[in-house]
């Protein structure tokens, strides 16, 4: 048996899954632009595991949403997934945060299922995936234009999917193009995910593990 515990703040929900062999056993998450992820991150893994009683300890693996994402979000869940793992001397497990948005269209009738994460401006951080949720095109940072993601909508059709699909659906126009703009990445899609990983024994090096930024952090100065 494998419980464990799933922590997603890569953007503006903060989620927390408890997973036993990769089935749900709990989840809380809150979604909300003002990143209460420091507030709320530890209380809902009290939560999760009082509502599964269990203990910690109990735990046999703790697995952190990876990126790409918020920068000050990704740092709070990695840090905290690390916090645990020492303590409670278990492996850490990382997913990469667009392929789990990808599952929540797993086996939708399309072609193709590309996650989209807003990256300011008219830049996006996807990923393409096919409808069993297996990447064909790894994870980018690219500007949004009319001929975005051509190469997979002329080919079938493509559903777009997360924060980043409505800078798409502005510029980008084809019968071939699904939106669905409401996808935030959650915690309950990372729970067969991580317990894949634990499977095959696929863990991070607890000590030097880094969340995956894809572009360097830019501090933003309040204007005068």
């Amino acid at each position: 048996m494998a419980l464990i515990l799933n922590l997603e703040t890569a953007t503006t929900n903060c989620s927390v899954s408890l997973a036993k062999n990769g089935e749900l056993v709990a989840i809380k998450e809150h979604d909300t632009p003002n990143y209460s992820h420091s507030e709320q991150l530890h209380v809902f893994i009290d939560e999760v595991v009082k509502e599964a009683g269990v203990s910690l300890n109990d735990l046999d693996a703790v697995a952190v949403s990876k990126g790409p994402g918020s920068y000050t979000g990704l740092r709070i869940g990695v840090s905290a997934a690390k916090g645990l793992c020492f303590s409670l001397d278990c492996p850490l497990i990382s997913v990469a945060t667009l392929k789990s948005m990808a599952f929540q269209a797993k086996d939708a009738d399309v072609d193709f299922v590309i996650p989209l994460l807003d990256a300011r401006r008219m830049e996006v951080y996807s990923a393409v995936f096919n409808p069993q949720g297996e990447e064909i095109r790894n994870t980018r940072a690219e500007i949004v234009d009319e001929n975005s993601f051509a190469e997979f909508w002329k080919k079938g059709k493509t559903l777009l999917v997360g924060s980043g699909a409505q800078k798409c659906k502005e510029v980008v126009q084809s019968s071939a193009i699904a939106f669905n703009t409401t996808v935030v990445p959650s915690a309950r899609e990372m729970a067969p995910l991580s317990f894949g990983k634990f499977v095959a024994g696929n863990f991070e090096d607890v000590a030097y593990f880094e969340p995956y930024y894809l572009k360097d952090f830019i501090l933003q100065q309040k204007k005068k």
